[in-house]
Order: C-alpha cells, then sequence, then structure tokens
C-alpha cells in the first residue's frame, strides 16, 4: 500500500502535475492540501476520466482539502467537532478499516497573532478528534501540511528560527501531545539522520534538500507504523515548471 501526501498549492493551477505525478507513482491514496477551490469549482471530472476517484472539500481562494483513491472511500466526513468546524481544512476517508485523516493546520501568521493561538487550539482540538473517534489500535493514517518542523534536523538553521509559528518551542510541543494519541512518524523512523525537506520557499532559489523545511507528514498508529517499508520526500517536482512550493511526502506499506 501506498500512501502520499502533497500540498499542491492550488489544484486548478496544478492539475497536469498533481495527475501526471498520479500517473508516474500510482498511489493508492493520495491526499492534497490548499486545494484553494470552492467545492463547484473542482476539477473532480478530471480525475474521474483518469480513473481515480476523490473526496474534496473547499472554499474559494484559500484552503481545501481533498483525497484521490483507487477506490471510492466507504465513507468521508469533514470538519472538526464543535466551532469553527474549517470543515476546509480536515477530511476524514474510511477505506474498510483504513482511516485517512487529511488536514491543513493554520500557519500562524505571527507569534503575536491571534492564528497563533489559534494554531495551538487546532492542534489540541485535533487530539480530541482522534481521541473520539479512534483508538491507538486502530489503523489509522494522519497526514498533510501541518505547518510544524518536528525537530531541529526538520528545518534548515533551526538556531535562527525559534519565533517562527512553525518551528516555536509551544506549537512543537502541541504537537508532540497530538502524536502522543498514538500517531508514528514514519518518515524519521525509516530515515534517521537523514536531512530532507517538503516545504522550499518561493523567494530563495530552489536547491534540493537545502534550506527548507519538513513540514509535511504521513503519521500512522502503530499497527501501520510497524508494517511501514519505506517513506521518502520526492523532490522532482519542485524542479518542474510552474511547480507547488511542497513536494509529495510518501510511505509505503506491506
Amino acid at each position: 500500500m501506498k500512501i502520499a501526501t502533497f500540498n499542491c498549492n492550488s489544484v486548478r493551477t496544478r492539475l497536469g502535475a498533481v495527475l501526471g505525478w498520479l500517473e508516474e507513482n500510482r498511489p493508492d491514496v493520495l491526499c492534497l492540501q490548499e486545494t484553494k477551490a470552492e467545492d463547484a469549482d473542482f476539477p473532480e471530472g478530471a480525475f474521474r476520466d483518469e480513473g481515480w476517484h476523490v473526496a474534496f472539500r473547499g472554499e474559494k481562494s484559500y484552503n481545501g482539502v481533498a483525497i484521490v483513491s483507487r477506490r471510492p472511500a466507504d465513507a468521508v466526513e469533514c470538519g472538526l467537532d464543535g466551532g469553527p468546524r474549517d470543515e476546509a481544512r480536515l477530511l476524514h476517508a474510511r477505506f474498510g478499516d483504513l482511516h485517512v485523516v487529511d488536514a491543513y493546520v493554520p500557519q500562524g501568521r505571527d507569534i503575536e497573532h491571534e492564528m497563533y493561538a489559534y494554531k495551538l487550539a487546532w492542534f489540541r482540538r485535533l487530539k480530541a478528534y482522534f481521541a473520539a473517534r479512534f483508538s491507538p489500535a486502530d489503523r489509522v493514517l494522519w497526514c498533510g501540511d501541518l505547518n510544524v518542523a518536528r525537530e531541529p534536523i526538520d528545518v534548515a538553521r533551526p538556531e535562527t528560527k525559534a519565533r517562527h509559528v512553525c518551528y516555536h518551542a509551544d506549537v512543537r510541543a502541541a504537537f508532540e501531545e497530538t502524536l502522543a494519541f498514538g500517531f508514528r512518524d514514519v518518515f524519521r523512523e525509516k530515515n534517521p539522520g537523514l536531512v530532507d525537506y517538503s516545504f522550499y520557499d518561493y523567494r530563495t532559489p530552489f536547491r534540493a534538500h537545502e534550506g527548507g523545511w519538513r513540514i509535511d507528514y504521513v503519521l500512522a498508529t502503530s499497527p501501520l507504523a510497524d508494517a511501514c517499508t519505506a517513506s521518502f520526500i520526492d523532490v522532482a517536482p519542485r524542479g518542474r515548471e510552474k511547480p507547488s512550493d511542497h513536494v509529495p511526502l510518501v510511505a509505503e506499506f506491506a
């Protein structure tokens, strides 16, 4: 089983790139974030024409999540519990006993901004969401752009990022608390010590494996993490025409 996650930064702008990557890699499931399309404008037909099933929830110009799969999901739900639900940031699809949760966590803007406090609360709400639906013994994947670099190895020049909303000590702690539900970071387990990034800022020249952030994840509960055979970041799309600022992260399971 192959699972991937990719912040495509507009599914319509990068439709060709997404469909091309799907054809080249043939994952069982691809989680997309920042699709930036209202549901009426999502290019569902283009995916179906290529033999893919897709569930999605979006809004105009911002956010948006989608789960592309080889077979249709048995059930789909959107959003967190309570309010605000943020339906364009969270999508849960069930395939038999496999649960895939696709999340686009708020970036936070600035440490002093109200959106940073909202981001910290979002992680707490996510942990409650997981606890209300699943057990750590269930087969659950939490995928997406989580807007946090977990460890110093996950960001270039971490000594300069202490006040950044994606590396501040508080957001890293909030992330760890959510992981403590029972999720494991399969990329890091399979690649201890490897410096590799899933996000590269448009404002700086692109050099693979330099100057980026690892803020995209495939996280798995132990029944799946124990079966993970490989995980890698595919930087090739970043060097192609009209790339996203993110690249796909892939995990393979026996």
